[in-house]
């Protein structure tokens, strides 16, 4: 069993070297009589925070880093079922030179214009797994209310005294994916 992390919480990742990023969530009633299209999403971010290139900034229209050290497993545009709804596989020992932190983020999908926002949104979370062994390594449960929010930062991965740690974020924004694509690129 792995780690439960609070909001703020960090671990050390220690000696994994490749493993999932998942993240879930389920969807409430919504008002708009439209689906939700939930996205995760990664930023390759340098140590001034911005993305070491365009083509480190991992969604469902650009799947995979060109190292490959970074790769989006798909869209999925129901969230429908159990478990993880759309996972991120992370290999550190392929990063660029320059990446010194991952930033996980979960945005609604035409949000504004579907009337949606997080507070719709339940059971949200993300978790770390190593694929070898479907071995859980740590998992964060967002347990807020997100009234207004349309994107919320899920967890950080970063470099910190040569040692790569994981943590719980949880910060909601309104302004959808475009809001991070200000902050990181």
């Amino acid at each position: 069993m792995g780690i439960n992390l609070i909001k703020g919480g960090n671990t050390s990742m220690g000696y994994l070297q490749k493993f999932v990023v998942g993240m879930g969530w389920d969807t409430n009633a919504s008002d708009s009589g439209v689906d939700f299209d939930l996205d995760a999403s990664a930023f390759m971010l340098n140590a001034n925070g911005k993305v070491v290139s365009e083509k480190h900034f991992i969604y469902f229209n650009n799947l995979k880093s060109p190292e490959g050290c970074v790769e989006h497993t798909g869209d999925n545009l129901t969230g429908a079922g159990d478990g993880d709804d759309e996972s991120i596989r992370v290999d550190l020992s392929k990063l660029p030179n320059g990446c010194e932190s991952i930033t996980f983020v979960v945005t609604i999908h035409e949000a504004d214009a579907r009337r949606q926002n997080f507070g719709q949104v339940r059971n949200a979370f993300v978790r770390v797994y190593d694929p070898s062994t479907n071995e859980e390594i740590l998992k964060y449960d967002l347990g807020e209310d997100y009234s207004i929010e349309t994107a919320v930062e899920f967890g950080s991965l970063y470099l910190k005294d040569g040692q790569w740690k994981f943590k719980a974020i949880g910060t909601g924004f309104a302004g959808g994916l475009q809001k991070f694509v200000d902050k990181f690129i």
